[in-house]
């Protein structure tokens, strides 16, 4: 029996799916959560003091305490207030609110983001790849005569419009 290529194609597309089960999960889930970053949603508050140089300015003020694109909101005498913290310029004396994500959400949020930079920029290309696949080979699964394909075909259609109408609105 000679096989089709209908035929190879549901088969990498099945055990690609099972292989790819557990980073389909979790690219799902942090995608989801990342719609949420920008927020205090899922982070954890702690409080910090620390004592930092006196006399600092804005811009050293935010890049030693790691707070990309600090703003003084408000001076009163020493004092340089800022979201969610405080800064005495005359004591370096500082004290403000850290948000931070959980581990486990920090960790796939990285794996989400990874760039060339990350050791691990391969698996978002191979995942990547592995998604184009299964959008090609989706149409590979059923005869093109029967019912299933041509309402598949008719739900492609609409997902597309749906994409399309999302992305440019």
């Amino acid at each position: 029996m000679k096989k089709t290529t209908s035929h190879y194609f549901r088969l990498i597309h099945r055990y690609l799916g099972f292989y790819l089960v557990g980073v389909m999960a979790v690219y799902a889930f942090s995608g989801t959560i990342m719609i949420f970053r920008r927020t205090d949603t899922f982070k954890k508050v702690t409080e910090v003091q620390t004592l930092l140089e006196p006399q600092l300015d804005e811009y050293t003020l935010g890049k030693n305490l790691s707070i990309k694109d600090l703003k003084i909101t408000k001076s009163e005498g020493a004092f340089f207030y800022f979201a969610d913290g405080q800064y005495n310029q005359s004591t370096g004396e500082t004290r403000y609110l850290k948000k931070e994500s959980p581990y486990l959400i920090e960790k796939m949020e990285k794996l989400h983001k990874a760039t060339t930079e990350s050791p691990i920029y391969w698996l978002n290309i191979f995942f990547g790849v592995s998604l184009l696949f299964f959008v090609i080979s989706a149409f590979w699964m059923f005869l093109p005569q029967t019912t299933v394909f041509k309402k598949g075909v008719y739900f492609s259609l609409a997902g597309l419009v749906m994409t399309l109408v999302i992305l440019f609105l």
